[in-house]
């Protein structure tokens, strides 16, 4: 199992935004939202979680009940090539419930305290692959993670 390089868990969560990309019927679609990560680096069962909420009626959500497998981006934005970061991701999507969904409920009013004026509809995406791309490392540098296969 490859471990979660730290510069990977750095970017993921000094930032807050990524974009999701479903398909359905061949016809791809984004949705960009506000995420929290939940991130495990014990040596045994690693995981990279994100969290966010979407209504229930949104495509991306109709489109990931469809098809569960979803990729995504996080990107620094900068027109400084030598600065250049971002991740790609892949991964499973899942509604939270119950006992799971009220602590994740709690930790992303914590991180958007505006959120406590919203009915909050918490989905996570447990991803089994992410890219780093860091220029700063040298260009066009790429640190890669993937979850083991008997752990998907």
């Amino acid at each position: 199992m490859a471990i979660i390089d730290s510069k990977i868990v750095e970017f993921i969560e000094e930032h807050h935004v990524l974009t999701l990309a479903t398909c359905n019927n061949n016809k791809p679609y984004c949705a960009t939202m506000f995420y929290f990560s939940d991130i495990s680096v014990i040596s045994d069962n690693e995981s990279i979680e994100f969290v966010f909420t979407s209504d229930d009626h949104t495509r991306h959500v109709n489109e990931a009940l469809v098809n569960k497998d979803v990729a995504g981006s996080i990107a620094l934005e900068t027109s400084i090539v030598g600065k250049i970061q971002g991740v790609q991701f892949t991964g499973i999507i899942s509604k939270l419930e119950d006992a799971e969904l009220s602590k994740a409920k709690k930790k992303y009013v914590k991180r958007f305290p505006i959120a406590l004026l919203a009915t909050l509809h918490l989905w996570k995406i447990n991803v089994d692959f992410i890219k780093l791309t860091d220029n700063r490392l040298g260009f066009g540098k790429k640190l890669i993670w993937q979850k083991c296969h008997n752990e998907i």
